[in-house]
């Protein structure tokens, strides 16, 4: 990755969340923000242009990560990987849809998280995504 990568993140829990940011910072890559609900996440996704969302799939306020993500790819066509303990198939199957770059499971590493957003990317990369 010659670049770094623009990242937003949506989470709803504060502690997840800068969890998420400080491990992305740490490896490399440039967070420009954090959302905890779906509207504040469009707005900062469609006005930063990240390369990608890390996203919870239960956001606050009955916020929906995968129908955020849905409108996402529709309108500005940045792609999400899914960060959730609800990684069950119904929830999978529901965000195909959403053309989810991968997913990583709760609890994790800052380091499996890394790993697991450096596979992602790459896979992508190589399948001509984003």
């Amino acid at each position: 990755m010659s670049e770094r990568r623009r990242v937003v993140v949506v989470e709803d829990d504060y502690f997840v969340g800068l969890q998420i940011e400080q491990a992305l910072s740490n490896g490399g890559f440039d967070v420009v923000g954090v959302a905890t609900n779906a509207e504040d996440a469009i707005a900062l996704a469609t006005e930063m242009r990240p390369h990608f969302v890390m996203m919870d799939v239960r956001l606050a306020q009955d916020g929906d990560g995968v129908q955020t993500a849905l409108y996402l790819l529709r309108q500005t066509g940045i792609r999400s990987i899914f960060v959730t303990a609800h990684s069950d198939q119904a929830t999978r199957a529901r965000a195909d849809a959403a053309s989810p770059l991968g997913w990583i499971t709760k609890p994790f590493t800052a380091e499996g998280l890394i790993a697991a957003v450096r596979q992602a990317l790459a896979q992508a990369e190589q399948g001509g995504h984003n």
